[in-house]
């Protein structure tokens, strides 16, 4: 009997402020499936944590900011994205952050320009769900990967 992909929860935080949102280049951790790429804030469940919890836990891990709002924008599903387990990813936008930024050990921390976010070294996908975060309404997806590439992808639920 073949062994069933096991199930990954994570967030995806998009911080806003002033036209802005704060991005993550990652370039500091070896051997880091994102090396390369820019992407928002967030990460894998802990035991016990609901989607806001793990949310404002990992944007303060990674930023060294505190979460005023979040606001749930969506939830993405990538099977087996990183080969060995479907992940689920609640994605948010955050709003009203203090505190100062960090040294992250995730990667190079900056604010980019919400019109020049679509110029970065993204994953096809997200070029595809981040002005989603924008429109009313909550989304759900599917992105399928290979190799890297994005193979499929479907818009479930529209906003």
């Amino acid at each position: 009997m073949k062994n069933k992909p096991s199930t990954q929860l994570a967030t995806l935080c998009y911080i806003k402020q002033d036209g802005k949102t704060l991005m993550l280049f990652r370039n500091k951790k070896e051997n880091d499936y994102h090396e390369g790429k820019w992407n928002g804030l967030g990460g894998k469940f802990e035991p016990g944590e609901t989607p806001e919890m793990c949310a404002q836990r990992e944007i303060f891990e990674e930023s060294g900011l505190t979460v005023g709002k979040l606001v749930l924008k969506g939830m993405i599903q990538f099977p087996l994205f990183d080969g060995e387990k479907d992940w689920f990813v609640f994605c948010f936008n955050a709003f009203d952050c203090t505190g100062d930024l960090i040294d992250s050990e995730e990667g190079s921390l900056s604010w980019i320009p919400d019109a020049d976010i679509k110029k970065l070294n993204l994953w096809e996908g997200d070029k595809i769900f981040i002005p989603w975060l924008e429109k009313d309404g909550i989304f759900s997806a599917r992105f399928e990967y290979e190799n890297g590439r994005l193979k499929n992808w479907k818009q479930i639920t529209y906003p």
